[in-house]
């Protein structure tokens, strides 16, 4: 079937997803946008406030599933215009090899990384948006961050399943650890 005449949707339906849940890990991309200066230096992190899979409104970064047949450069863009609204404009690198790589468990002494629904690999990465973002579908707010800020205790305490321990790697990745 050609794809300009595939009619099946990509999306699982609930039970589909929670049967493969229980069965297999599911890929998801992680993307955590920063806003740069002329230099290419990272002055701002952003974090969303939004419904966590543990059912706690957190701060978290972008994050969604990677679609059957769909490339994870595609996905990127459509979790980062879902978070951040269509006007975002990210700039995705052209060689897309992830800062990290996450492995979510449903129990956290696993690796640190939580998400009670499933054990989910994560392949996250630094997106530089130059656009206007607005937090849009599920998230409830953007906070821009300055490095001090996003390793300040208040922010760690804001962000449940290892998001905080994921924002410190993106910052020691792009050389901003404080």
């Amino acid at each position: 079937m050609s794809p300009s005449t595939e009619t099946r949707s990509s999306w699982l339906s609930k039970e589909e997803l929670e049967t493969h849940r229980a069965r297999m890990p599911i890929v998801y991309v992680e993307a955590v946008p920063v806003r740069v200066d002329t230099n290419g230096t990272v002055t701002h992190f952003g974090t969303l406030l939004a419904m966590q899979p543990d059912g706690t409104i957190s701060r978290a970064v972008v994050s969604g599933r990677v679609l059957y047949g769909e490339l994870v450069r595609d996905a990127l863009v459509r979790h980062l215009e879902k978070d951040l609204g269509p006007v975002a404009l990210p700039r995705l690198p052209p060689s897309l090899a992830p800062f990290t790589v996450i492995e979510y468990f449903p129990d956290p002494s696993v690796t640190g990384f939580h998400d009670p629904r499933q054990h989910a690999i994560s392949l996250a990465y630094v997106v530089p948006v130059d656009g206007d973002c607005r937090p849009s579908q599920d998230a409830l707010d953007l906070a821009w961050l300055t490095p001090e800020e996003a390793v300040s205790e208040h922010v760690r305490a804001e962000m449940t399943g290892g998001h905080d321990r994921l924002l410190r790697l993106a910052l020691s990745h792009v050389g901003v650890l404080p």
